[in-house]
């Protein structure tokens, strides 16, 4: 059986890595909003870059759904006693967990633009 501590490290690592994009991300997005309360209106005849908006939110939910599966593919393999590292089964509900949630704050920003915008007077 491993200690808990032992080969978990890259793991933890990289939770502590996504956390900190996570938060770089949320600062991004709060300094474009900012700026573009500063900013006059972006025409709307502007060409789209990238594969949108759209496939932007499809691949973050893609990847979070990812988690939640590994999340669970390691418990049930935990409770049928194929692996013993309680470290890696809890890092992968950890990760799942965070990705949720960060999921969860993203749909309570775009509900609160939403809400924003439907009470703008055009």
């Amino acid at each position: 059986m491993n200690p808990v501590g032992g080969g978990g490290g890259a793991s933890v690592q990289q939770v502590i890595a996504m956390r900190d994009a996570m938060l770089e991300k949320s600062r991004l997005l709060k300094e474009l909003q900012q700026g573009q309360q500063a900013q006059s209106p972006v025409p709307t005849d502007a060409p789209a870059q990238g594969g949108g908006f759209g496939d932007s939110l499809k691949d973050a939910l893609s990847s979070v759904n990812d988690a939640q599966q590994r999340s669970s593919a390691a418990t049930e393999a935990y409770a049928r006693g194929e692996t013993q590292d309680v470290a890696k089964v809890m890092l992968a509900r950890q990760e799942a967990g965070v990705a949720f949630e960060a999921t969860l704050q993203v749909r309570n920003k775009l509900l609160s633009a939403y809400q924003e915008i439907m009470r703008m007077g055009v």
